[in-house]
């Protein structure tokens, strides 16, 4: 066999193409040329080399491309809202505190229950026009509240219990129940909660308020290489 039928044997073999011959007779004329073996050496290292790299030193270029995109839009008006509420609830239940928001016929310990009650949700509903993440806990109560609180009022109603009139001073609650409900799912499209896409093991605590737009997060590469 020729050197040069050799050798484009194993240049194809190194490129993981079918060789011209066999590798039994490239095996034998190894054993027997001494410039080949020393030829296949030099191309085996040149095609390692051409191959495995180590990963070149490029500029992070993240932080600039992050500070370059627009601020995600955050409607302000919920939470103004949801403030104007909260000072509406506390003024109906001061109202009833002094027993001028004709409550004549509630009494003892079941009207300061009631005045409390009203006023608790002022406060909670204020806190939450300031820092949106306490509305989330917020929800499922008055949820709750007002879905026994309208089965009893439809009741009393119709019983003649109670007047349309002071049926009147429950929708704010209502309101404020919408206004959690919208202010909710735009700040959870804008910051999604922990775990929210994460891998396992990865760490998700934030201490930033959801009320602010986030700043941008840091990113660094996904993997490294090594050359072998």
């Amino acid at each position: 066999m020729e050197c040069s039928v050799c050798r484009e044997a194993l240049s194809a073999r190194l490129d993981g193409e079918e060789p011209p011959v066999a590798a039994a007779e490239v095996e034998r004329h190894l054993a027997g040329c001494e410039g080949c073996r020393d030829w296949e050496s030099r191309a085996a290292a040149l095609s390692r080399s051409l191959r495995v790299r180590a990963v070149p030193s490029t500029p992070d270029l993240t932080a600039s491309v992050m500070r370059s995109l627009p601020a995600p839009a955050v409607r302000r008006w919920p939470r103004v809202l949801l403030g104007a509420v909260a000072v509406v609830q506390l003024a109906l239940g001061a109202l009833q505190l002094v027993g001028a928001g004709g409550h004549e016929a509630m009494a003892g310990h079941v009207f300061h229950e009631s005045t409390a009650w009203n006023l608790a949700l002022g406060a909670g509903f204020g806190w939450a026009a300031w820092r949106v993440r306490a509305g989330a806990g917020m929800l499922p109560v008055l949820g709750a509240f007002l879905a026994v609180l309208t089965i009893v009022s439809v009741q009393d109603l119709i019983s003649g219990v109670v007047t349309a009139g002071r049926l009147v001073s429950h929708l704010p609650l209502l309101v404020a129940l919408a206004l959690l409900l919208i202010i909710r799912r735009d700040h959870r499209d804008l910051h999604p909660g922990p775990g929210h896409g994460a891998r396992p093991g990865e760490h998700t605590a934030t201490t930033e308020d959801p009320g602010e737009p986030a700043p941008p997060r840091e990113l660094g590469p996904t993997a490294y290489r090594e050359a072998s």
